[in-house]
């Protein structure tokens, strides 16, 4: 019945420092665009043929979760690039990492990962696909 995910949605406390971060250090696109009931200017962070939409706390749009509460996410990206070029790219944006590189189970294969924290506290796997 379900093909693949189309978007999730991101509460965020603090719209400035979240943007800078998906955008400025995991290299997403912000998107602005017009949208919901009624129509107002939101904002999303592409990557692939997905995207995050935000909210901000107490600004969230209808309908929303049922408790959207910053910093209760755990995502887990799959790069696009080595994961060594990955952690080089973290360290020269400051960002720093939490955990690994480790070695994880992903939906399709092992993969090795980095943790990092986005300015939420959400927790942000960043991983490449290994070689079988």
């Amino acid at each position: 019945m379900i093909n693949h995910l189309d978007h999730i949605v991101l509460t965020s406390a603090n719209e400035t420092a979240c943007v800078d971060f998906y955008v400025r250090v995991l290299g997403m696109r912000l998107e602005i665009f017009i949208g919901g009931t009624p129509p107002v200017e939101r904002k999303a962070f592409k990557f692939g043929s997905q995207k995050i939409n935000l909210h901000i706390k107490g600004k969230e749009f209808e309908p929303k979760a049922g408790f959207p509460t910053p910093g209760s996410l755990d995502f887990c990206f799959i790069a696009d690039r080595p994961l060594s070029e990955v952690m080089v790219m973290l360290q020269k944006e400051g960002w720093p990492i939490i955990e690994g590189p480790i070695i994880r189970t992903g939906a399709t294969s092992k993969i090795n990962s980095v943790y990092v924290r986005d300015p939420d506290q959400n927790l942000i796997e960043i991983s490449e696909i290994l070689s079988l």
